[in-house]
């Protein structure tokens, strides 16, 4: 016997497509913006002052980009992802439904690659 489960609470379900949205595709940006400061010793780059940074930007993104998405869909149509904020959809659907998007294997491979590159430049540089 199968059972439908019911929606999540509408608070609940924008705090999932928050989270989403910041760990999923803001994290790796802004992260690879600390590796580059890093890689250039800038100031900036400092372990709390980075960190800080990385946090801020990321909480920002989160906060802005489905608000923006919502309003004008064709030109954030690769930085919002409305599955985020399906309430009907479990937390395993909503990312396995984003992973199948062909934009973001490429977004994917794209930023392991990057951030492993960068990684490995900080580390021989000292």
């Amino acid at each position: 016997m199968t059972a439908i489960a019911a929606p999540k609470s509408h608070l609940a379900n924008v705090l999932e497509g928050l989270a989403l949205t910041a760990v999923l595709q803001a994290v790796p940006i802004y992260a690879s913006a600390a590796l580059m400061l890093k890689l250039m010793h800038s100031d900036l780059a400092g372990s709390s002052r980075a960190l800080t940074t990385v946090i801020i930007a990321t909480m920002l993104y989160a906060l802005l980009v489905p608000l923006l998405g919502r309003r004008f869909p064709k030109r954030f149509e690769k930085a919002y992802e409305p599955l985020f904020f399906d309430a009907t959809l479990p937390l395993a659907e909503k990312v396995a439904g984003w992973r199948t998007r062909p934009y973001v294997s490429v977004q994917l491979v794209a930023t392991m690659i990057m951030l492993s590159i960068l990684a490995i430049a900080v580390v021989s540089a000292g």
